[in-house]
């Protein structure tokens, strides 16, 4: 029971390509690549654009009613535990 060999990698890979197909699998490869892809550049900006604009914009307070509130908007008060 030690490490496979690369005959036993051929093989499962022989089962994967019946089992699933060559379309697909190369289909589900593009989309990982594409999330990843997505999650490296989500990454970059958000480091990049979250990073002046926390520490450049004070923390605002949130009031229970303004002048400019949404009509639709549901007004809940937040009670303490006694």
């Amino acid at each position: 029971m030690g490490s496979f060999s690369i005959w036993h990698w051929l093989i499962v890979l022989l089962v994967v390509v019946m089992i699933f197909g060559t379309k697909k699998l190369r289909n589900m490869g593009s989309d990982l690549g594409g999330a990843v892809k997505g999650f490296k550049d989500g990454m970059k900006d958000g480091a990049s654009s979250d990073a002046p604009a926390a520490a450049s914009a004070p923390a605002q307070q949130v009031t229970g009613q303004s002048a400019n509130s949404d009509k639709s908007a549901i007004d809940v008060e937040a009670r303490q535990k006694s």
